[in-house]
């Protein structure tokens, strides 16, 4: 079936931004949130932010979380991505009101799953996170935060306490209208998997990670 055409026979407008499409309760083992679903049409992801208690507008308890399937999901540690996520739910829950933005598209930094697979392989022989994604002919870092901020921006959000050791995502919502007024740690203890990568994101990527000090004794 074609589309129709309007007057003057132009097509019609194709829609920009994000959309709210659903509200629907998430009980979690953290506490009950409500799980607030969204449409990018820009990118067509599909988006959720996790919401805990009456958020209000300004200084909100806010995590905006790259999506990581291995992490996430896979209790990977080449990573911290997934002790992350939790702890993010439990401070919100433990602050009695705040959010987690979820954010598709992420994956490995914005390269998606596979070349994300395809950069560990390399860091498996010896290259860190930013030569692999550069060896790959790819971007160290390709996420954009505009969504994330419209999406906080539809909840009523104005100003955040954001719980991150990228200053990268603080600047970005800047950019994109949201006040952070606090950026607060969110670090997780190193493993000896994962030291090297959250080794490089301190000297390669400025995060804010200064508990690796204290762990100079992982290889």
């Amino acid at each position: 079936m074609t589309e129709k055409i309007g007057v003057l026979g132009k097509q019609p407008q194709r829609r920009t931004g994000v959309e709210r499409v659903v509200n629907a309760p998430l009980p979690t083992v953290y506490g009950k949130f409500q799980a607030i679903g969204y449409l990018d049409h820009d990118r067509g992801d599909e988006q959720v932010a996790l919401v805990y208690g009456d958020l209000g507008s300004d200084r909100v308890l806010t995590r905006l979380h790259s999506e990581c399937l291995t992490g996430d999901a896979f209790g990977s540690q080449h990573c911290e991505c997934g002790d992350q996520l939790a702890a993010a739910l439990r401070a919100v829950v433990a602050e009695g009101a705040g959010v987690v933005v979820y954010l598709k598209g992420h994956e490995g930094r914005g390269i998606g799953l596979l070349a994300k697979l395809r950069a560990m392989a390399l860091q498996a022989e010896g290259l860190d996170t930013v030569e692999a994604n550069l060896a790959l002919g790819l971007p160290v870092d390709a996420r954009d935060y505009g969504v994330a901020a419209g999406m906080l921006k539809d909840l009523g959000v104005r100003s955040v306490r954001l719980m991150s050791n990228n200053p990268r995502k603080r600047e970005a919502l800047v950019r994109h209208g949201v006040e952070v007024d606090e950026q607060v740690p969110l670090l997780i203890q190193p493993c000896e998997s994962n030291i090297t990568y959250l080794r490089t994101k301190r000297e390669r990527l400025d995060h804010h990670l200064p508990h690796l000090d204290a762990v100079a004794h992982l290889s």
